[in-house]
């Protein structure tokens, strides 16, 4: 009998397998803008104990199964309380809940830290993206067309929020 998996803050020795996650969403081309591939170095310095910006991983007993963070939103101080999200599972690992336990997780540690509302631009045929975070109650604000290009093709993409205080 296998253990429920653990979500746990990453720690350097993660940052193997967090470059690999995040490099398989990078090749697969529907979850990221980015194109260059994430070395151990570039995932490690996300993961200085004390920073502002959490990386939280799912920790399946056998390895890493995903992971999620949170970065800056915008510089400017009145958007201190806004913070941007990322959730990568390991395509061995999808289809199995991870998704909505890390970014559950997620919700938690940002309300924890006093964050306000969380943001995220989402590729609009990322369904299984979208519909996750429509179940955790993330509000469709709307839809950038032509946002940005990914190997030569334009892509839209869905804005999303959740406000976290739970008087809203």
């Amino acid at each position: 009998m296998s253990s429920a998996p653990l979500i746990r803050p990453a720690v350097e020795s993660d940052a193997e397998s967090i470059a690999r996650i995040y490099n398989q969403g990078i090749e697969e081309r529907r979850s990221t803008f980015e194109t260059r591939l994430r070395t151990v170095d570039d995932t490690r310095a996300w993961l200085t104990p004390a920073a502002r910006y959490p990386v939280l991983v799912i920790d399946t007993g056998g390895g890493i199964g995903g992971w999620a963070n949170l970065s800056n939103y915008r510089p400017r101080a009145c958007y201190d309380g806004n913070a941007e999200f990322s959730i990568y599972v390991d395509r061995a690992c999808r289809g199995r809940g991870y998704g909505a336990l890390l970014l559950q997780a997620l919700i938690d540690e940002a309300r924890g830290r006093g964050y306000y509302k969380l943001i995220s631009r989402i590729f609009t045929d990322n369904q299984a993206s979208l519909a996750l975070c429509r179940r955790l109650g993330f509000r469709e604000v709307g839809t950038y067309l032509r946002h940005g290009q990914l190997d030569g093709v334009w892509r839209d993409v869905v804005i999303v929020e959740r406000w976290l205080p739970e008087e809203a």
